[in-house]
């Protein structure tokens, strides 16, 4: 019998572990042959990357396209999507897949979903139909309007999805594979690692006895000329607390420069005796990481998913997860050092949250995997309403 080859496109670090349990599943289905394809900023080391812990799991890399332009601004983003057009064009002409897979709403993800629609080649998404009221909801609604299968991570993203005219048939409400690692760690949630030791970083080495805070925040696309002062706002906060931090670095979006530029900046006039910065961490090693930690402040999506499910508090900064479906371990606040001072006030004087499946229950990767065998192998549709 052969197999049904389906070609993964991982266009960036976060994208790993919202698609990690799923590739397992695909590689280890009978009746599926994974084509693994890593592009874009998953590929450079100083957005972490992402290469090392892939095959650190056991994946082949089946292909690289090396496709960032430098400038982290919205020209380079839009040029960048334009050579990943290129590049991988030539890659699924060289694998010719029976299905595309791209993850999320990132600006490289539509070289993914434009070269497979033009090329005749089955596109499946991944995590559609959610709503955040910037540049990546147009991506993201984009990209569901390219592709014929749809992987949405809630009930709430399922009936938008459909809503936007797509078939009912092809629309699964799989849950996210990142929660599935969610579970993984929350039967064994030890943090059986020393963070500093494992994975370097730079940074002073505070004392963790009495806790520690996790720092995610990346510039929003829509508000790049302000992405420093959003920085400096949460740097002043977090100073101002005196409690250990670890502090990751962002995203490869336009806007970074002036977040990276914010932290260096800071790191230089302030003596940051409680902060330790790092570039990326295995994908359960983070969870673990978050599971352990007083909360996660920032703006990443992992606060509304991850976190969630762990029951991790979480300070959620800004417009960046705008309207996304969320459980009750958030507090949403302002680019205000006042605001998130405040909110890590009433985390530290509240219980944990209690967890949350609305992004699912821990089976995301082999539910897609199940059906990627069986969906019919269609490039075209008929837009219903």
């Amino acid at each position: 019998m052969t197999k049904r080859k389906i070609c993964v496109v991982i266009t960036a670090r976060p994208s790993y572990s919202r698609i990690k349990t799923a590739l397992k599943a695909i590689d280890d289905h009978p009746e599926l042959e994974l084509q693994l394809v890593v592009a874009a900023s998953a590929l450079l080391d100083r957005y972490g990357n992402a290469v090392n812990n892939i095959e650190k799991d056991g994946f082949e890399i089946t292909a690289k396209v090396f496709n960032v332009l430098e400038g982290e601004n919205l020209t380079a983003a839009a040029k960048t999507t334009g050579i990943g057009i290129l590049e991988l064009s030539t890659v699924f002409n060289n694998l010719n897949p029976d299905i595309v897979v791209t993850v999320a709403d990132r600006f490289e993800t539509m070289a993914t979903a434009i070269s497979a629609s033009y090329m005749n080649i089955p596109l499946a998404h991944i995590q559609g139909g959610e709503v955040t009221g910037n540049i990546d909801e147009k991506v993201r609604h984009a990209i569901t309007k390219l592709s014929d299968f749809h992987f949405v991570a809630s009930e709430d993203a399922h009936q938008r999805v459909i809503r936007l005219g797509e078939n009912s048939e092809f629309v699964f409400n799989t849950g996210c594979p990142s929660i599935d690692l969610a579970d993984e760690v929350s039967q064994d949630p030890v943090l059986d690692f020393d963070p500093i030791k494992k994975y370097g970083g730079v940074g002073s080495e505070p004392n963790l006895e009495n806790g520690y805070w996790v720092v995610m925040q990346h510039p929003v696309t829509t508000e790049v000329g302000n992405s420093r002062f959003h920085i400096e706002e949460t740097l002043h906060a977090m100073y101002g607390i005196d409690e250990p931090v670890f502090w990751f670095w962002p995203n490869v979006d336009a806007g970074a420069d002036g977040t990276s530029t914010g932290i260096r900046s800071f790191r230089e006039t302030h003596k940051l005796d409680n902060f330790h910065f790092f570039k990326n961490m295995e994908p359960q090693d983070f969870l673990k990481l978050l599971a352990n930690s007083k909360g996660l402040i920032g703006n990443s999506s992992v606060g509304i998913r991850e976190c969630a499910y762990l029951g991790v508090p979480v300070v959620n900064i800004g417009s960046r997860q705008n309207s996304r479906q969320r459980g009750n371990n958030v507090i949403d606040v302002d680019y205000s050092r006042e605001e998130i001072t405040s909110a890590l006030k009433t985390i530290s004087n509240s219980k944990r949250p209690l967890p949350s499946m609305i992004y699912g229950s821990g089976d995301a990767g082999q539910k897609i995997a199940d059906h990627l065998s069986k969906v019919p192998l269609i490039f075209h549709k008929t837009i219903t309403f």
